[in-house]
């Protein structure tokens, strides 16, 4: 599927089939939930990506559905450039009417960045002035965990990762998404 192809099925798909959310609750709820895990752990930040991710990963294992459901995707994509389309166009414009840029591909095809001209999850945040935050702490790392859950539930395993955050003080919000491998389909073993 062509980039505008996929970029006028998000469109048209958050116009007419998606229930809308008040942006500001979901941002204040987010932020409600980074707050109190850098509470928890203390200000391990590096604990709290991890809870983060964790927390993506299983939202995202259960998004894949409704992302198929709406997205009325009936055929796998031809190759993980056209993977990342849909991720950029198509699933970040259903669930959260932005559409990432996609840049930054390696020549075998396996590695590109999704740089994120706005992030709602951002919006009317300031990290801890601890000294730390600005080095250790993505606050946008649910949608690492997102990722991978939703493109393990389609047979490809997938490590993403935040690069810059322009909550860090850094020129752009870029996610490298690296491809690891396309997991074969497992027949389970017979109990004869």
């Amino acid at each position: 599927m062509s980039a505008a192809k996929a970029a006028r099925q998000g469109e048209e798909i958050w116009k007419t089939k998606i229930d809308k959310v008040n942006a500001e609750l979901v941002t204040l709820t987010y932020g409600t939930i980074v707050a109190q895990l850098c509470k928890d752990y203390e200000s391990d930040y590096v604990e709290v990506n991890k809870q983060l991710d964790k927390m993506g990963y299983n939202i995202g294992l259960r998004l894949i559905e409704d992302y198929l459901a709406k997205s009325g995707t009936m055929r796998r994509c031809a190759n993980f450039k056209e993977t990342a389309e849909m991720i950029a166009k198509v699933g970040f414009k259903i669930f959260l009417n932005i559409s990432p840029t996609i840049s930054n591909w390696t020549t075998d095809s396996k590695q590109f960045s999704l740089i994120f001209d706005e992030n709602p999850l951002a919006d009317f945040v300031e990290l801890p002035d601890d000294g730390r935050a600005q080095e250790e702490l993505w606050f946008s790392n649910i949608f690492c965990g997102v990722l991978r859950g939703a493109l393990e539930m389609v047979q490809m395993q997938v490590e993403a990762h935040f690069t810059s955050d322009v909550l860090r003080g850094q020129e752009s919000t870029e996610m490298r998404v690296t491809l690891i491998r396309y997991i074969d389909d497992e027949m389970p073993v017979d109990d004869e």
